[in-house]
């Protein structure tokens, strides 16, 4: 009988002391923490490599798919997922026609964006959903001030229609903890609205499977939060949502499979993954802990959606590549529906070509790459288990401090729940500007020939504030990351409607690696603002490139050499070429640079510029405001 043998046996084991002996000599002598542990914006360190000796502290590796606590997912086998679209409601006929069509092209999860201006009735209703069978095709609502009304109209339509209330899947928003983080203000008061919600649990327990409680941690990703705070702060208003409806006299399992989760998934892609895992085990944790007595009911339902904070203005095709990599952590991290997020959301509504991307976006996931046909893909990934844990520890932590201030309302009036993301904000705001943290497109690498030449409304480049008159809180606001860049290149284009268009011109002399890698630097650093770029092959000595310089008239000139080529040209070029234009250095070299800013030198482009304010700077010098 021919025996089996272990792939690669053939090769010796090799210790975890043993990489580590190899990595130091690799070294040389260097920093192991400064080269290789990765800090987080959560403050995880992550290690370079992971072995399956970091599984031995992991207590959910033997639970299986379908099992408490959730952490593999919900379901037993398989990891089918809803496809979503969301459908603004403005004209109740061609609403219901865009409906019907996109669920004959893959979608099985609808979206209504209701009028909150508007009181819907019956009929309206029913007009909206003809021909949509609701025990088919999940439909959600959101949008409104009738959340109620609405479930009570479901109902009545669901009687009418002789429906199977057990298999009617969708939800309605309400979540009066948003509208009170958002906008300051409850729907009526803190009492009332929790009565309101006592009244939808009531009236929902008819439809084992309707949600009819949102928990909309999308606000707290969009608003610059960390991936650990946005946990906390998300399980936090679950949590508070569960200790008020039990105050009622609700049994937990008549309240937890009637909450639905709203996320937002960025594109750190591993990361994302295990966020996803690490909220079902949390949550399940949470609901345990008020007497459950159905493991089923600790499941976590999540509905998710690519986060807008990393959408961009400015080449906005790569948006769809970030929604692709966050889509694929979405699904891979097991949630039970999604809605691609259209390319083109930062300034316009989505178009039909857009909305089709997005939803196509998914379904080649499904169909083609077949995400859904393995439960919990990541399982057993040294690198992805060990981030679950990581965040289920750090989430925890931040979890229990929001409790020990009273939970999530008096956190949010205590102000601590806004101070923590504005700080978390400001440091993802400098990392942009510094380019720790990259939007390909916007503060690297941005397409040289796009301009805007249109008006476009101050919105798309402000947070969105929904605040109230006589709000009783400072508001959580919601933002783009790229923002600041945007206003910056936006004010170049507007300016160059009626005026030349600033030119950065690349004087390259010397070394031939450095001045091609120093100008490809510069001409990224300067088009991020809007800038002509003009990139040059080099001139046979640092005179030849000052009279080209003086016969183009550029606005600016960036030196580029090698820095030992600095030291005997700069200075003379500097002083040429300083009455007629900005003068700028590729580069910071070290015992140089005192030395020309006190000829007068003022201007150096460097990794370790702040791109935004030095390009700022650049902008008023040049008077464009």
């Amino acid at each position: 009988m021919e025996q089996k043998k272990k792939l690669f046996s053939e090769f010796d084991p090799v210790s975890t002391q043993a990489w580590e002996e190899q990595i130091a000599r690799d070294l040389k002598g260097a920093d192991y923490e400064k080269k290789l542990i990765w800090n987080t914006q959560e403050g995880i360190r992550v290690k370079p490599y992971y072995r399956s000796e970091d599984l031995s502290h992991i207590q959910w590796l033997k639970a299986f798919p379908g099992e408490f606590p959730y952490v593999r997912g919900n379901k037993a086998s398989g990891n089918n997922w809803l496809v979503r679209q969301d459908i603004k409601v403005e004209d109740i006929g061609k609403t219901n026609e865009k409906a019907l069509d996109i669920l004959m092209k893959g979608v099985d999860s609808l979206g209504f964006v209701l009028d909150c201006k508007h009181t819907y009735s019956l009929d309206e209703i029913e007009a909206l959903l003809k021909n949509i069978r609701a025990d088919i095709a999940e439909i959600n609502f959101s949008g409104t001030n009738q959340h109620l009304h609405l479930v009570q109209i479901i109902a009545s339509l669901v009687d009418k229609y002789n429906r199977p209330f057990d298999k009617i899947y969708g939800s309605v928003n309400f979540d009066p903890l948003l509208r009170f983080s958002r906008r300051g203000q409850w729907y009526q008061s803190e009492v009332a609205d929790m009565e309101t919600a006592a009244a939808l649990i009531r009236e929902v327990q008819k439809f084992p499977v309707y949600r009819v409680i949102g928990v909309n941690g999308h606000i707290f990703a969009n608003a610059g939060a960390n991936i650990v705070q946005e946990m906390a702060f998300t399980l936090s208003a679950g949590s508070e949502y569960l200790t008020r409806l039990t105050e009622k006299g609700f049994y937990i399992g008549e309240v937890a499979p009637h909450i639905k989760f709203n996320l937002a998934v960025g594109s750190n892609y591993f990361m994302e993954i295990a966020k996803l895992r690490a909220y079902r085990l949390l949550w399940a944790k949470i609901v345990n802990a008020y007497g459950l007595n159905d493991a089923r009911n600790g499941r976590m339902y999540i509905h998710a959606e690519n986060s807008s904070w990393n959408f961009t203005l400015y080449d906005p095709y790569v948006n769809m590549l970030r929604t692709t990599t966050g889509t694929m952590s979405a699904l891979i991290g097991g949630v039970d529906s999604f809605r691609v997020t259209p390319f083109d959301v930062p300034y316009e509504s989505p178009t039909d070509f857009a909305e089709r991307i997005a939803r196509n976006q998914q379904l080649i996931l499904k169909e083609e790459s077949y995400l859904d046909r393995v439960a919990d893909p990541a399982a057993g990934s040294y690198y992805v288990e060990n981030l679950t844990t990581s965040l289920v520890e750090a989430a925890w932590q931040l979890f229990l401090q929001i409790q020990d201030e009273g939970g999530f309302i008096s956190a949010l009036r205590k102000g601590s729940i806004q101070n923590m993301i504005a700080e978390s904000a400001l440091k993802r705001d400098m990392n942009i500007a510094t380019r720790r943290e990259i939007l390909l497109g916007t503060n690297q690498y941005p397409n040289f020939n796009e301009n805007i030449s249109t008006e476009l409304p101050a919105t798309v480049f402000e947070a969105e504030d929904k605040t109230l008159e006589n709000a009783e809180i400072k508001t959580i606001k919601t933002y783009r990351g790229g923002q600041a860049f945007e206003i910056l290149r936006y004010k170049t284009d507007q300016f160059s409607r009626t005026n030349k268009r600033p030119e950065a011109w690349m004087l390259t002399y010397g070394n031939l690696a450095m001045r091609k890698a120093r100008a490809n630097f510069a001409c990224n650093f300067f088009a991020c603002a809007g800038f002509t770029v003009t990139d040059n092959p080099g001139f046979a000595d640092i005179s030849e490139g000052i009279e080209a310089a003086r016969q183009r008239k550029p606005e600016i000139v960036v030196l580029c050499s090698s820095d030992e080529e600095y030291t005997d040209n700069v200075k003379a070029a500097f002083e040429a070429l300083r009455k007629d234009c900005l003068v700028v250095l590729a580069g910071f070299p070290a015992g140089l640079t005192d030395e020309l800013k006190a000829a007068g030198m003022e201007h150096f482009i460097h990794v370790k510029s702040n791109v935004l304010e030095t390009l700022q700077m650049f902008q008023q010098k040049l008077g464009i405001h």
